[in-house]
């Protein structure tokens, strides 16, 4: 049931990742996280993280991908902290808060949730620097370039089979019926209880 919710994310997600890795060149994404100042990319990145993940609106689990495209291209590492963080802060989840609390109570929920993932982004990415656990490299992979045998491949090979044996299962006990029933809207008679 998770991946019938989720596909949609994980695939955008790549999606984008790959459209920007491949028509951003890497001098676009150092110019915009300004590289050529080191001192003020660590405060900006963390600025701009949050933004970008507001304009593309990839939620959870597909915004890893694009946070490994922003890292190679230059974000600090708080500023991909930031931009990991503000899956809360995305134009539809900002919508849903709109239809929830109104348009004050968003706006104010999108400044708080703002300042405190920038500011905890930064605040991490100093102690992380402080402590020599940023990473010096920046070749983040999203994917493997070639097929190896490994144990990746193995744990693949198992993970692949135990979800077959899963989608079986959820086959033959009803599953396609229950995600029938969960898309459709719930019957006045239903909702009541004897």
């Amino acid at each position: 049931m998770d991946w019938v919710s989720i596909w949609k994310d994980i695939a955008g997600g790549l999606l984008l990742a790959g459209v920007l890795a491949v028509f951003v060149p890497k001098e676009g994404w150092h110019a915009f996280f300004l590289t050529s100042h080191p001192k003020l990319t660590i405060f900006w990145s963390p600025l701009v993280g949050p933004v970008v993940a507001v304009l593309s609106f990839v939620c959870s689990v597909g915004n890893v991908p694009l946070a490994a495209v922003l890292w190679n291209g230059g974000s600090s590492f708080g500023g991909v902290l930031a931009f990991i963080y503000a899956d809360l802060i995305v134009l539809p989840i900002l919508n849903i808060y709109r239809k929830y609390y109104g348009l004050s109570v968003s706006v104010f929920l999108l400044v708080t949730m703002y300042a405190s993932m920038a500011g905890a982004a930064l605040v991490i990415e100093l102690i992380f620097k402080a402590a020599g656990l940023v990473p010096a490299e920046r070749h983040a992979k999203t994917v493997e370039i070639a097929i190896q045998w490994n144990y990746t491949t193995i744990l693949n090979i198992i993970f692949l089979l135990l979800a077959v044996l899963l989608v079986v299962r959820f086959m033959r006990t009803g599953g396609p019926q229950m995600l029938r029933m969960m898309n459709s809207p719930i019957r006045q008679h239903e909702m009541q209880h004897s």
